[in-house]
């Protein structure tokens, strides 16, 4: 099978909803569904993070993060005082990024699994970005904001999970996968994960829209946080990169004062979440 009958494969069976997760997805999947319910009571909600060890261990390790911990508070050292401390929306925001990252840790192929960690870094560059630029720029919700941007290449991790499939089929060519599919499974994989349609909407944004001006939506927030990404994400077609030296967008986005000031937060921030949320 060639390339392009590969990623027809692929495209059609999403088209159909023939969207097919590993099993540790699917575990992690549940989780979140959970979650999202509305009448999930707090207990039930610790009783599922206590259900999936590595998700129990990194809820405390957030916890106990700079972004949550003060000076003076107590060491979390229970679940139940971890989610009392950071609240549903961080929950959730942990349960998609654990969702996320089990797509790269089924894949076998060594050169898919390097794309895959470089995907999961961009990812971790823009979620934190993402919330800070809606803090200080964008001004929508920053829960919110990051929960995007941690899902917004949920599609590209689907194709590399499976990719393991078609040996070869990612050997730079990453523009045939903006062209033939990249829509339809990042629509259909979204749309499996009971991603909210706010979010979704957004996300499909990506691809085409520019940034507002001012800023102020949840999509402007996505695009600038992907500008500024230091590590670029490894299936973005060459001729359809955006420059990424901030210089070139400067002048309509911010002073240079703030920018300095808002990379610098949004990179104190991966540091204080990375023992959690973004490795």
């Amino acid at each position: 099978m060639d390339k392009i009958e590969a990623f027809g494969m692929i495209a059609a069976q999403a088209a159909r909803g023939e969207i097919v997760f590993p099993t540790s997805v699917n575990s992690a999947l549940r989780l979140q569904l959970a979650l999202d319910d509305p009448n999930c009571h707090v207990e039930e909600a610790i009783r599922l993070v206590l259900g999936e060890p590595q998700l129990a261990a990194r809820t405390v390790a957030l916890a106990n993060s700079a972004a949550f911990s003060r000076n003076g508070d107590a060491l979390v050292t229970s679940v139940r005082a971890a989610v009392m401390r950071i609240g549903y929306s961080s929950l959730q925001t942990l349960v998609a990024s654990l969702v996320v990252r089990q797509f790269g840790a089924c894949i076998r192929d060594p050169g898919l699994r390097g794309k895959a960690q470089q995907l999961w870094e961009h990812t971790a560059h823009v979620a934190a970005l993402a919330q800070v630029l809606a803090r200080r720029v964008t001004f929508v919700n920053p829960d919110t904001a990051m929960f995007a941007a941690i899902v917004h290449e949920v599609g590209g991790f689907y194709l590399l999970s499976r990719a393991d499939e078609f040996p070869g089929l990612l050997d730079d060519d990453t523009e045939r996968w903006a062209e033939l599919c990249e829509e339809v499974v990042a629509r259909e994989v979204m749309t499996r994960l009971a991603i909210p349609e706010p979010v979704r909407t957004a996300i499909d944004g990506l691809r085409h829209a520019w940034v507002n001006m001012p800023p102020s939506t949840l999509l402007d927030t996505l695009l600038l946080a992907n500008q500024f990404a230091p590590v670029p994400s490894p299936l973005e077609p060459a001729s359809a990169s955006a420059p990424r030296d901030a210089e070139s967008v400067l002048d309509f986005m911010v002073d240079a004062a703030t920018l300095g000031s808002i990379l610098d937060e949004s990179a104190a921030e991966v540091k204080s979440m990375s023992a959690a949320l973004l490795v």
